[in-house]
């Protein structure tokens, strides 16, 4: 999961892009980085930490020209090194290019083991870089042709921007796994982003979404751009952007995020037998779907664990016996409020299952009575290969043990997931879905 950004047309590009990664700063908190054309040649500046971390207004000057793609950083095939920061830029034959990516190749180590045999040297370990070697290594004419060519090599889930010196290249892949959208600047330009909550901090209109298998091509000074058809398959967005990555007020084809975990705490509600004096959500993630859920059983809402949002991204490791320190830094319980209450917890998801364990612990410790989680999406029980951190199947808790095993893990009273029929009925049932990380499905292929 990362966020990518491109931005053509336009004489603050590189501010744009900016302030779009800042919106998407969730999707990837690692690494970020700038590209920017001025019509000659391709400027980068990337670093390891946060939008605002790397980036300044001064640095932001040096950034002159109309074309600008961008990257936040959430390492899922790769390391955490520099080296694996977007965008990645290098200068071939038809001049500068720079390269963002979100999402993963399914068979991006066969492509790297050809390309090195055939005499290329990869300076990180990104798949992103593969399409680089790609694109650079083919005979075709044009730019436009060249990618065409090196996207068949390409399996997987993937949403690919590309900058050259005049013209900007945007491809999504076959089956639309991630998002991407597309907008217009108010002062003319295009911008293109994961998510729509980038062009409301940037009052940009909405066009529509980047469609499955589609490349889109803008050169700069032309307001028309063009689209090609690259593939054709039933699409399958990711359900996991819903149930967690995306910001809540972002869209995502055609369905409020936010709408839609409220559904998805209503449709957890329905089944939901236990006595409770209020609901609590576990910030900030479990909010929408905890509105939905006290909503639809008409029990009272209790921001009953606050969440501290300054925690830096480096702290000091705690010495085993203050193994809670982490979560504690983080998420701090309110025993005036809990104390001696029977409450239902709802959160995203459960993926290990350790940091649940701990919230439980948390709230015992200031005096809850009973506790009853629910959780807003299915049984996590399988990796995803499409873009997603996941752990392996020994570290996914649900793989290893059933709900009432993780229920004894985690401490809790009661557990209750949604099963994964009530997830596409709170998301909508006109379409398929990527739900891979539930139901085992790999329909992308090798």
């Amino acid at each position: 999961m990362c966020a990518v950004v491109g931005v053509i047309n336009s004489n603050s590009a590189s501010v744009y892009a900016y302030y779009a990664l800042f919106a998407m700063q969730h999707r990837g908190q690692e690494a970020t980085g700038i590209s920017v054309s001025d019509l000659n040649k391709i400027q980068t500046i990337k670093s390891k930490g946060e939008v605002n971390q790397v980036f300044n207004e001064s640095l932001l000057k040096k950034l002159k020209g109309p074309i600008a793609i961008g990257h936040n950083r959430y390492s899922t095939a790769g390391t955490s090194s520099i080296n694996d920061a977007q965008p990645v830029s290098a200068t071939c034959v038809l001049g500068d290019i720079s390269l963002v990516h979100n999402g993963n190749l399914v068979n991006k180590d066969e492509i790297r083991s050809k390309l090195i045999k055939e005499g290329a040297i990869f300076s990180s370990n990104m798949d992103t870089e593969n399409l680089i070697h790609l694109i650079a290594r083919s005979k075709k004419e044009s730019l436009k042709e060249r990618i065409i060519e090196s996207l068949k090599h390409c399996l997987g889930a993937y949403c690919f921007i590309l900058a050259s010196k005049d013209e900007l290249f945007v491809i999504r892949d076959r089956y639309g796994v991630r998002p991407l959208s597309l907008a217009r600047l108010k002062d003319g330009g295009y911008i293109v982003a994961s998510e729509t909550c980038a062009f409301d901090l940037l009052e940009a209109e909405f066009i529509r979404d980047v469609k499955p298998g589609e490349m889109l091509i803008f050169k700069n000074g032309y307001e028309k751009y063009e689209s090609i058809e690259l593939f054709k398959e039933e699409p399958r967005i990711c359900a996991f952007e819903y149930v967690y990555f995306a910001r809540p007020d972002s869209i995502i084809e055609g369905k409020s995020v936010y709408e839609v975990r409220k559904k998805m705490g209503e449709s957890l509600a329905k089944n939901f037998k236990e006595h409770i004096d209020f609901v609590v959500p576990v910030p900030d993630s479990g909010v929408s779907a905890a509105i939905g859920f006290s909503n639809f059983l008409n029990k009272p809402l209790e921001m009953a664990i606050v969440r501290n949002h300054y925690i830096g991204r480096t702290f000091i490791e705690p010495t085993q016996e203050l193994r809670n320190f982490k979560v504690k830094l983080k998420l701090n319980p309110m025993s005036k409020v809990l104390k001696g209450k029977d409450i239902a917890v709802i959160d995203d998801s459960i993926v290990r299952g350790t940091t649940s364990k701990k919230i439980i612990s948390l709230l015992r410790a200031a005096g809850a009575r009973s506790i009853h989680l629910a959780i807003a999406c299915p049984e996590i029980k399988f990796p995803d290969l499409y873009g997603i951190d996941t752990p392996t199947f020994e570290e996914l808790i649900s793989h290893n043990k059933n709900a009432d095993e993780v229920k004894n893990f985690v401490g809790a009273d009661t557990l209750t997931f949604l099963s994964i029929d009530e997830l596409k009925e709170s998301i909508g049932l006109e379409r398929q879905y990527s739900l891979v990380s539930f139901d085992g499905d790999y329909f992308i292929k090798e």
